[in-house]
C-alpha cells in the first residue's frame, strides 16, 4: 500500500472516530462543549486535518 493511500486512510479513520464519538453525545453535552449537532461534521474534519 502506498504511503499516500495509507495516510489518507488514517485521516479518514480519525475523522470517523471523532464523528462517531461526537454523535453519541447528548445535545446537553454538546452544548457544554459549545457545540450543536450542526457543528459535528466541521469539528470532526478539523480534528482529522481535512
Amino acid at each position: 500500500m502506498s504511503n499516500k493511500l495509507l495516510s489518507g486512510f488514517n485521516t479518514w479513520r480519525k475523522y470517523r472516530q471523532t464523528y462517531n464519538e461526537l454523535v453519541r453525545l447528548s445535545n446537553r453535552e454538546l452544548a457544554d462543549l459549545g457545540m450543536s449537532r450542526n457543528d459535528i461534521d466541521t469539528v470532526a474534519r478539523k480534528a482529522a486535518g481535512y
